[in-house]
């Protein structure tokens, strides 16, 4: 859904921005057991400064201001059963990837509906959700939430569009915990790269997942993967007399790590993707990043990430630094700077971004 005129007016500062943490929800409520419902929100406003703003199809000033808004309603039916669900309002522009596109706007997205029914013993769990889900592959949405991410922008392998999706895509998956080994597989009805509604044409079912090992506490390592039919015919790249995009299996595979000790945090992602074409070349892309966080005090936090992103050798490079500060329990205030080099074009894009973000618990409610 896209509403453009009357709702969006060229204000430069004041949006907020609502983002309702899944992981913290689930945790609340599946520890306990207990049924009931409960509804958190984080709440950002973000002001931005980047030329890229100024340019086509854009075409506005440096300056402008963005708010996000996604709500995660979190239900407990059982000891076992539950729904879940993620509805995001984000403007337009609000993340990097938006300031190519022309105008002001609001867009409301569905990243999450699913239900869920899990088990657990002492060693181990299991857990099937079906419906909108978020993609198997890497690790990055486990902390999609501003109010984990440590910096503002994401990690260059990650988008809507054309990359791992931060969409949600409907499917079913199950995941398993077993000592140190975790595992999951996800069968949904469209490539991560191109995530379809239930209700678009070119829907081809595709296959993803991954495990992962953790060493000891603090270190884990793992990989994951995907096959599947990743085009549509409205695909800018979707040519005359190409093949039927069911006959073009797109194929992924990445690795990830996590390491944590002290007052570090260190996440790293690699990937790879292959997207096969009949009547033009093949395209290959790889990417990897690597981010960083410090703690200096209770209040004060540095973090950077660094990262590329190659296409058939065109290399794009994203460089990302913040400093965070705590000015109670439930805010968080981050100052970014972006460098973008784009291989191909040559242009250089410097952005510098404020955010706000502070974290609400309004419902929490219990029943027998």
């Amino acid at each position: 859904m896209h509403v453009q005129k009357g709702i969006m007016p060229r204000l430069r500062f004041g949006y907020l921005f609502f983002f309702i943490p899944l992981i913290h929800l689930a945790a609340q409520e599946a520890g306990s057991g207990t049924p009931g419902i409960d509804i958190s929100a984080t709440i950002s406003g973000e002001a931005i400064y980047a030329n890229q703003l100024t340019q086509s199809p854009r075409d506005g000033t440096p300056q402008d201001a963005a708010f996000r808004a996604v709500v995660y309603p979190f239900v407990r039916l059982d000891e076992h059963w539950t729904v879940e669900g993620a509805v995001q309002v984000s403007s337009n522009p609000y993340f990097t990837e938006d300031f190519t596109t022309p105008g002001h706007g609001v867009r409301i997205r569905i990243l999450r509906a699913n239900i869920g029914y899990s088990r657990s013993w002492k060693t181990g769990s299991i857990a099937i959700h079906a419906g909108q889900l978020g993609s198997a592959i890497g690790s990055f949405n486990l902390r999609y939430d501003d109010a984990v991410n440590p910096l503002i922008d994401m990690p260059i392998l990650y988008g809507y569009w054309t990359k791992i999706t931060t969409m949600g895509i409907a499917g079913v998956q199950t995941d398993l915990a077993l000592g140190k080994w975790d595992a999951r597989v996800q069968f949904v009805n469209s490539s991560m790269m191109d995530p379809r509604s239930i209700f678009d044409r070119d829907q081809y079912g595709n296959w993803a997942g991954g495990a992962g090992y953790t060493i000891f506490q603090g270190l884990r390592i793992g990989a994951s993967g995907s096959r599947g039919p990743y085009l549509n015919r409205q695909w800018p790249n979707f040519f005359p007399g190409e093949a039927n995009p069911n006959r073009l299996p797109g194929s992924n595979v990445g690795t990830e790590l996590q390491f944590a000790r002290g007052h570090w945090n260190v996440e790293a992602e690699w990937d790879w993707m292959l997207m096969p074409y009949h009547v033009i070349p093949f395209t290959r892309r790889e990417g990897a990043y690597v981010e960083a966080k410090r703690v200096l005090t209770p209040r004060w936090y540095l973090a950077a990430r660094d990262g590329y992103l190659s296409t058939n050798g065109d290399c794009q490079q994203l460089f990302e630094m913040a400093a965070g500060f705590r000015p109670g329990a439930h805010e968080l205030v981050k100052f970014g700077y972006e460098v973008e080099r784009d291989g191909k074009s040559g242009q250089v894009n410097r952005i510098s971004m404020v955010q706000f973000v502070t974290t609400l618990h309004p419902i929490s409610l219990a029943w027998r």
